[in-house]
């Protein structure tokens, strides 16, 4: 019965088209049902902070409600020829049946195996080697207790960039030593198989965008001259003589999202302000006399207004291929909210709220990815780290083999074998040597004499192996400060 009530409670939201008055204010059904997709799934799956399965009622939830939005789609069909048998088999005949229309018989079923996919690879996030903190209290690996914090990074743990951007997220955690090669793997195919996920249910949103009418709202709101849609720079860019989209692209300001949103939005203004103007100048007209001048300079406006319409849509298309993460722009919100199909809404609105969830799904991934590198890095440098970090002594660089090698010698130390550097020190001086004196007229600095690697001395030898000597002692006899 709770059923029937909150079914009864949706379905009265879709046809007083959200206008509980019931005055006939509401918006159009196909508007309320994509709202209706689009609010369900912002309560189900939200922004997907963690990568855990989904609680069993937020599932059935989003199952039992998805089902009755979609039921809608199973009365809009059109009608096809079927041949079918006489029943004493007299003959045949043609008749028209029903089947659901082509749109939705192709891509309704496309997204409800998607919709499952995700589903299915959410809920394997069950017993995961990594775990989650939050931002407000992040706990110590090193037992210390929590310690409050603005950031992962405070507490020695790296954070993504992403993750610095929205502090509200949790940090995700992995072992010391990083996830295992069978964890790895498995959050890697995940990652493929949502990124497969992305591309579907983009491609079926980014077709159904474009079979929708251009409203007629849009068109009037256009400026009336391209040059005026584009800003003079572009312009001028664009009706060049030899014009690339790709070097036009590198002079823009494609740094952020909002710049780059705002270049497709003018480039898309500008195609259809052009394409209004072909249209206008081929649509037929009353007979009237015209000089041979007029016609040749129509002819010549039209053909311009049509290359520079084919220009700034493969400029379109270049910005969309070099970002394809790109937000919908004016004239895809203008055709969601003026759309008066309900089989086009329905299909855009699964289509893209599907898209939202792969794409948090990937985020959140490459979340736990970044992590897993940075601490093993980290955990690698610590182990090949000869200097204590604490005490600001420099580390030591990761640089070619010695080209001479002494494993039998008597002395033991427990750092890594010293190699030979034959560039200049960073700090100029050796440790434990006091600093050479500045140069002056009465002391010029000494020419050094070129040191070839053959030619070394075996008291050189002894000498930097007296010095690993000493610091083995210093560190048996407990002199030297801990490693951090």
């Amino acid at each position: 019965m709770a059923e029937i009530d909150m079914m009864k409670e949706r379905f009265a939201k879709l046809l007083l088209g959200e206008d509980m008055s019931g005055s006939g204010k509401g918006v159009c059904t196909a508007l309320a049902v994509s709202n209706a997709i689009t609010n369900l799934s912002a309560t189900v799956f939200g922004e997907l902070w963690r990568l855990e399965p989904l609680a069993p009622a937020r599932k059935a939830m989003w199952t039992r409600e998805m089902d009755w939005l979609l039921s809608v789609a199973d009365s809009i069909v059109e009608l096809i020829p079927s041949l079918q048998e006489l029943p004493d088999g007299g003959g045949q005949f043609e008749v028209m049946v029903p089947r659901p229309r082509s749109d939705l018989y192709m891509n309704l079923p496309a997204l409800r195996k998607l919709d499952a996919m995700l589903l299915a690879m959410i809920d394997e996030f069950k017993e995961t080697d990594f775990w989650y903190v939050d931002r407000g209290i992040v706990v110590d690996d090193g037992g210390g207790g929590p310690c409050p914090s603005s950031s992962s990074s405070s507490c020695g743990r790296p954070s993504s960039v992403r993750q610095e951007d929205k502090w509200w997220l949790p940090c995700p955690r992995v072992p010391p030593k990083g996830l295992p090669e069978e964890a790895r793997r498995k959050l890697q195919q995940s990652r493929d198989c949502a990124n497969q996920i992305l591309k579907a249910a983009m491609a079926i949103n980014s077709d159904v965008l474009a079979e929708m009418e251009i409203p007629e709202a849009y068109l009037e709101s256009l400026p009336k001259s391209g040059r005026s849609c584009l800003g003079e720079i572009i312009y001028r860019y664009i009706t060049a003589e030899q014009f690339s989209p790709e070097c036009l692209l590198d002079c823009l300001d494609l740094s952020s999202e909002h710049h780059t949103l705002e270049v497709a939005n003018r480039i898309e203004a500008a195609i259809h302000v052009w394409r209004l103007k072909g249209q206008k100048k081929t649509a037929p007209q009353a007979k009237s006399k015209k000089s041979w001048g007029g016609k040749v300079k129509g002819l010549v406006g039209d053909t311009k207004s049509q290359v520079l319409s084919q220009r700034a849509d493969g400029l379109l298309q270049s910005l969309r291929l070099r970002h394809p993460g790109l937000p919908q722009t004016s004239l895809d919100m203008n055709k969601i909210q003026y759309n008066k199909d309900v089989g086009q809404s329905i299909l855009e609105s699964y289509s893209r709220v599907l898209e939202s969830l792969a794409f948090n799904t990937i985020a959140r991934i490459d979340d736990v990815i970044y992590v897993d590198d940075a601490t093993k890095k980290s955990a690698a440098a610590e182990t090949v780290s000869i200097f204590n970090r604490g005490t600001g002594a420099p580390v030591q660089k990761k640089i070619s083999p010695s080209p001479f090698s002494i494993q039998h010698t008597p002395y033991a130390s427990p750092f890594a074998t010293p190699t030979f550097c034959s560039s200049t020190p960073v700090n100029g001086n050796s440790p434990g040597r006091a600093p050479l004196p500045p140069p002056s007229k009465k002391n010029p600095p000494a020419k050094q004499p070129e040191i070839k690697v053959e030619k070394l001395f075996s008291g050189d030898v002894e000498k930097v192996w007296t010095y690993a000597g000493n610091l083995s002692a210093r560190k048996e006899a407990g002199d030297a400060p801990e490693r951090d």
